[in-house]
């Protein structure tokens, strides 16, 4: 029986093989033809780029194929580094693009740019209908390298130069931490960049002297990076020598595990971590493992479910192909990967693991667990929904268009704590979006015309039609009514947004924490150890 299972493996492993190599002779011979037969001049590398990418879409989104020319962006992917200037740009009025949010510290801000000015050449180079992805490319280059930035600011009547060097720039992976409330500190950490534990570390010290008796450890948003970096982080908080994620592939190599190698820093300190569903991959290794540990309480939204790990692999010509090798597997032994790209339906696309289908699994001290599907929080924290008009404020150039009015009138503001938006201020704000050409379209409203549209199909319009123009009428936009209803969410977007322009990233976060109900409920949480204590002890069977 095993001889046979054996012969089955052979052969079935070398028709594999032959198919593999006859695809690619199959390939490289069309490329060929396309070269010497097709109509027109062919762009080899991209033809070929584009076949390497639709192989690789059949895989998994985290399998992608980087050229010589695209490995800056990998680069910065595990690093955090880039060379630039250290700026956010965003598209403006169409065809413009425009410096949104200079980083403290960075060539930008050293040589004065300011959060609206609109780009216009870059050493003679007309920028104008370029969009952010070609001017971020134009900015980037070697550390050392000059170059002549021309913009026209808000206010000044002809155009500003600028001689900007470019810079290695470090993204912060923790562009915020403070405390709270008297006794509770607060570290946002933003990805898994290397020495990004050391950060974290660096600010838990910096917390606990002035105070802090227990922590709110924010990883919402955060997409991941380096396990190496996750596995330090979750040492400061357990003893050394504990598993905290097992790799599991096909390879050898790909088999490997992580554990604490340290002195914990601190095994006491009270710590809520606070995830959503864009927490993922090294984020929910961190707070997989607190949870599977019992060491922590994880509040918010379930997570992102990312649980495959990338490996970079050089290919010739400087290029890379950053490879899904491995699944991993927290303490619990769950994995808690959420899609399955491996079996798709039938419009070929993957599906997200049904509850139904997941498996229980038991935390260190008895909690039930379970795999799939992301990180379950052990508090669930829903957020109330973003009204529609907000949402297309927030991305409006009339909201950025009136912070930097607001920057012009105001060479200061209070500190953070201090600082609001007042009702005055907001009414101005009404009036200049009513003189605007803003638009929104209301979900009521999509909703209607789509039912509008059945109904006509299905025959019903005409007897119908006075019952939809009544609620045509009724649901007709009125903005007025619609700044006021929601001027508490709109007041928060503007002073985000002009906070950003004084206090740059960590300022942003600081204001956002005013109004954060996530944080708000770690707090009563915190405040009360009984309850904290109870939720990592209750068994299943209770």
């Amino acid at each position: 029986m095993c001889v046979m299972s054996l012969q089955m493996w052979a052969q079935s492993n070398s028709q594999r093989n032959f198919q593999m190599v006859q695809g690619m002779d199959v390939f490289t011979t069309i490329c060929r033809e396309l070269d010497m037969f097709y109509v027109d001049s062919i762009n080899a590398r991209k033809i070929v780029g584009t076949g390497i990418n639709a192989m690789l879409s059949q895989l998994d989104p985290y399998t992608v194929y980087y050229s010589e020319e695209e490995m800056d962006e990998l680069k910065m992917m595990t690093t955090g580094k880039y060379a630039g200037i250290g700026s956010v740009i965003r598209q403006y009025q169409k065809d413009k693009v425009v410096i949104a949010e200079p980083y403290a510290g960075s060539p930008a801000a050293k040589v004065g740019l300011k959060a609206g000015d609109i780009l216009l050449e870059i050493d003679g180079k007309d920028l104008t209908g370029k969009n952010t992805s070609d001017v971020s490319s134009m900015l980037r280059g070697e550390p050392q390298t000059t170059f002549l930035l021309k913009v026209q600011r808000p206010g000044v009547e002809k155009p500003l130069s600028f001689k900007i060097t470019r810079e290695t720039i470090s993204t912060p992976a923790v562009p915020y931490y403070g405390m709270v409330a008297a006794q509770v500190g607060y570290v946002n950490l933003s990805q898994f960049t290397e020495h990004c534990s050391e950060d974290v570390r660096r600010a838990v010290i910096e917390l606990k002297a002035k105070g802090a008796t227990s922590l709110v450890l924010d990883l919402r948003g955060n997409g991941g990076g380096l396990l190496s970096e996750a596995t330090e982080i979750v040492n400061l908080f357990v003893p050394k020598g504990k598993n905290v994620v097992k790799l599991q592939g096909k390879s050898p190599a790909s088999k490997s595990e992580y554990s604490t190698k340290k002195e914990p820093f601190d095994l006491q300190l009270p710590v809520v971590v606070l995830v959503n569903n864009s927490t993922a991959s090294a984020s929910e290794i961190v707070s997989g493992a607190l949870q599977d540990m019992d060491r922590a309480v994880i509040m918010g939204t379930r997570t992102f479910g990312k649980g495959l790990v990338q490996t970079p692999r050089d290919l010739p010509y400087n290029g890379s192909l950053k490879l899904t090798t491995a699944k991993y597997y927290i303490p619990s032994g769950r994995c808690i990967q959420a899609i399955d790209y491996s079996h798709r339906n039938e419009a070929g696309q993957p599906e997200r693991i049904a509850d139904s289908l997941t498996h229980v699994f038991y935390t260190q001290g008895g909690r039930e667990v379970r795999d799939g599907g992301g990180i379950r929080p052990d508090v669930e924290v829903q957020l109330d929904t973003l009204a529609n008009i907000s949402g297309y404020l927030s991305v409006d150039d009339v909201l950025f268009d009136f912070a930097t009015e607001y920057c012009l009138k105001h060479k200061t503001i209070p500190a953070v704590a201090q600082f609001s938006i007042t009702d005055q201020e907001f009414d101005a704000f009404c009036e200049k979006v009513k003189k605007s050409d803003f638009k929104y379209d209301k979900q009521t409203e999509e909703v209607l015309k789509r039912l509008k549209e059945i109904a006509k199909f299905e025959g019903y319009l005409d007897v119908a039609k006075d019952e939809f123009e009544a609620l045509e009428q009724k649901l007709s936009h009125n903005l007025d009514y619609d700044l006021q209803n929601n001027k508490k969410d709109i007041k928060e977007l503007l002073a985000n947004e002009i906070v950003k322009r004084y206090y740059y990233q960590a300022g942003g976060i600081e204001e956002a924490l005013k109004s954060d109900v996530v944080v708000k409920k770690a707090l009563e949480l915190l405040a009360d150890m009984d309850a904290y204590r109870a939720l990592l002890t209750k068994k299943t069977e209770e």
